[in-house]
């Protein structure tokens, strides 16, 4: 039975469930939506994720959503001898602290700013008629917010609090990576793929933030997983969006 990925490209939360299929060598269908003609939202993507959001994983008559959820249901479902999760039970305890905060903080400030800096541009050079018949096709009330901000211009006071989120989590990371080279103290786990999604490129966008200087060994454990070879045939393979910034 095949498994079915549906995803955009190795960014962010997509990229979270995409670069355990690598690391884990498994054998899975991969469909990467894009973004900009917004087949997200399409009729026939929310048949499979009513919510209208990616990732999606397909297995036989089951769908899993989430991205973090889905690593974990790989991990599960489809044991390797790859294994990205520790065996004890406290060592699986930190790897769920690490991506419980990377789902309930960390990405959501990065998010923010990169809705704020990229994802405007797909829907600048709509009228505002077409603009509302693509937010009427969008499931979750909460997107639809953030799309009309990413059109109209986040508030100034939200996008400096998101900033100073992220600098903040920046410097949590560093500190902690300094005195281990992962996550999870001994083994590369879900932990840093996860963390990875979202960091990894924060040294060109946030340079001001991630940088030698600043965050050497946040910058060490980006540079070293980019190197991996799983990370390496991912980013071959897959294509990632290239959006402008925002003018």
């Amino acid at each position: 039975m095949t498994l079915k990925l549906y995803s955009f490209g190795p960014a962010a939360n997509s990229m979270k469930p995409l670069l355990t299929v690598f690391e884990k060598g498994l054998d899975v269908e991969k469909h990467r939506l894009d973004p900009a003609k917004f087949e997200h939202h399409t009729e026939w993507f929310k048949a499979i994720n009513p919510r209208g959001q990616v990732p999606a994983l397909v297995d036989g008559d089951k769908v899993v959503t989430e991205s973090t959820v889905i690593c974990e249901y790989l991990e599960d479902e489809y044991p390797t001898e790859v294994s990205l999760r520790p065996a004890d039970s406290f060592g699986r305890a930190q790897m769920r602290v690490w991506t419980k905060w990377v789902d309930e903080y960390f990405c959501w400030c990065v998010s923010t700013i990169g809705w704020h800096r990229y994802v405007g541009n797909m829907v600048k050079s709509l009228s505002d008629a077409e603009f509302e018949e693509k937010v009427k096709a969008i499931p979750v009330i909460e997107q639809q917010v953030k799309w009309r901000r990413a059109r109209d211009g986040f508030p100034q006071d939200m996008l400096d609090e998101e900033m100073r989120k992220i600098a903040y989590s920046v410097r949590k990371l560093d500190d902690h990576l300094a005195d281990h080279e992962w996550l999870v103290p001994g083994q590369y786990t879900l932990a840093d793929i996860c963390n990875f999604a979202i960091a990894n490129g924060m040294q060109f966008g946030f340079a001001e933030l991630v940088n030698k200087a600043d965050t050497p060994h946040l910058l060490r454990w980006i540079e070293q997983i980019n190197e991996r070879s799983a990370v390496k045939a991912m980013f071959a393979q897959v294509e990632l969006e290239k959006l402008g910034p925002r003018d």
